[in-house]
């Protein structure tokens, strides 16, 4: 994906995204979020970590943050300032202006903005989206599979399939390592299914069911990612020979 692209989707990304959480943050509180008893600050956190992300990479998408210079801190003024406008309007519609939500919005800002000054684009989009996996797999104490059964299983196949992608990404570009080699089945596979083991032990660790569908719906999701890419690059291999040999 080259550059211009890249810019152009996140910015889509960041123009539906914006006014989304915006007008979720003030609509009444679905009963379902209570049924859940979703974590409110988790969901601030990460609703601001994401937002950031956008932002960042939609204004600097090549580069990682200096704090020389005065983007990240334009950046940081205006997601706060945003952040306190949005929690003083939430008192108008029946909402809570909570300075907790408030801090919590903060530490995703600058979460995010730590993590881009160590890493660029793909990475970072590498650890956010594990983050988010983290997040939503433990913020619910109740068992979202009992909820909404679809949705989970959507969240779990497509969630982990997702990390794997952008672990592969990462890998074809930082590691030089590309398919069909049989080192790159391993370590296209490892850290993905390492990264399930860990979000599931947290989630024995913080109390809640284990369920080892869950796990099969989050194993079948890496594994279709790694073997179609696999395979694919395979046939293209196989396709090549068979076109030099001729």
């Amino acid at each position: 994906m080259n550059l211009l692209l890249r810019r152009k989707l996140t910015i889509i990304s960041l123009l539906l995204y914006w006014p989304a959480i915006f007008v979720f943050a003030h609509m009444p509180i679905p009963k379902l979020v209570y049924k859940a008893q979703v974590s409110d600050k988790s969901l601030h956190f990460l609703a601001y970590l994401v937002l950031v992300f956008l932002l960042w990479f939609a204004i600097s998408p090549d580069r990682k943050v200096n704090w020389r210079r005065a983007a990240a801190w334009w950046i940081l003024f205006a997601v706060v300032w945003y952040g306190v406008f949005d929690e003083v309007l939430q008192g108008y519609v029946g909402r809570t202006c909570d300075i907790a939500d408030l801090s919590a919005n903060l530490a995703g800002v600058l979460t995010g903005l730590i993590l881009f000054t160590f890493f660029t684009f793909w990475p970072t989009f590498l650890v956010v989206t594990g983050i988010t996996v983290f997040l939503l797999t433990n913020l619910c104490r109740a068992n979202p599979a009992d909820l909404l059964p679809v949705t989970s299983v959507i969240f779990y196949l497509f969630g982990y399939g997702f990390f794997t992608l952008l672990w592969i990404r990462y890998m074809h570009l930082f590691l030089s390592l590309k398919a069909p080699q049989p080192k790159w089945l391993f370590v296209a596979s490892v850290l993905p299914i390492a990264f399930l083991l860990i979000v599931k032990l947290f989630s024995i660790i913080l109390g809640k069911p284990f369920s080892v569908w869950n796990v099969i719906i989050s194993a079948a999701g890496i594994a279709v990612v790694v073997i179609t890419i696999f395979l694919a690059a395979s046939f293209r291999r196989r396709s090549a020979q068979v076109h030099s040999s001729t």
